[in-house]
């Protein structure tokens, strides 16, 4: 069943309806051809999502008769912040709509010494915008109840400074000490603690860089005895906390 996100007035529960307007419009009446009477899922971007039938059509708006609302856990009980170093040609992408489909709550691109991507903030402005329509398919797909946000481009002094606040920071390491370290590192993260996971472009970070993050707080960890792909390395850690997160 498709999945469709709104704002909270575009819901009147009193009335039992919600107003489909926007972009959608056109998706849901030219693009996926629904008709009258076919039922989809609402979230609101929190906590609440709606099984809803079509009940009408006009030039602006989808108007939804709601079946009934609940309020399910689909998720994490840990916001993680994916810092990712820009990866050449359209790694992005395939990185945003991963992590979103294992629970990332906020992906933050950032430019690192060893980036080859350069972006201006014209380029950037619009990356940020192509990735942020990539994050809110992949919500849809996965049946989030949020839309997770796709930051604008960071260096990567910006992003130590935005991760201050966040419970733990992680940076994946070819250098890190043994696995049993970083078993015992995950093991202690707790439900409710917020996660920043620091990822490196193609050829990974300057020394300079972890050392940097390690003296603002960051816990070097390995992911295994392989090296890892920049589009690799963030996801298997994803996956990894959204295992131990979920239970």
């Amino acid at each position: 069943m498709q999945r469709f996100f709104v704002e909270p007035h575009q819901i009147d529960e009193a009335a039992h309806q919600i107003h489909i307007i926007g972009t959608d419009v056109n998706h849901i009446s030219n693009v996926l051809r629904m008709k009258q009477g076919e039922e989809v899922w609402i979230s609101d971007g929190g906590q609440k999502e709606y099984r809803c039938a079509i009940e009408a059509f006009s030039a602006d708006e989808v108007l939804l008769h709601i079946i009934y609302a609940q309020e399910p856990d689909y998720e994490l009980p840990s916001r993680i912040y994916l810092f990712q170093g820009l990866p050449k040609a359209d790694k992005m992408e395939l990185i945003i709509q991963k992590a979103v489909e294992l629970g990332a709550y906020e992906i933050i691109p950032v430019e690192t010494k060893r980036c080859v991507v350069k972006l201006d903030s014209k380029k950037a402005a619009k990356k940020v915008e192509r990735w942020q329509q990539i994050a809110e398919s992949a919500a849809k797909q996965s049946k989030r109840m949020l839309i997770p946000n796709v930051h604008q481009v960071l260096s990567f002094k910006e992003a130590l400074k935005y991760a201050e606040s966040m419970d733990i920071r992680l940076i994946p390491y070819e250098l890190a000490k043994g696995m049993q370290e970083t078993k015992e590192i995950l093991a202690a993260i707790e439900q409710g603690q917020s996660i920043g996971i620091f990822i490196g472009p193609e050829g990974g970070f300057e020394e300079k860089e972890v050392e940097a993050a390690i003296s603002e707080g960051a816990k070097p960890i390995t992911l295994g005895k392989r090296i890892l792909r920049t589009e690799t390395a963030g996801l298997a850690i994803l996956s990894v906390l959204m295992f131990q997160l979920e239970n």
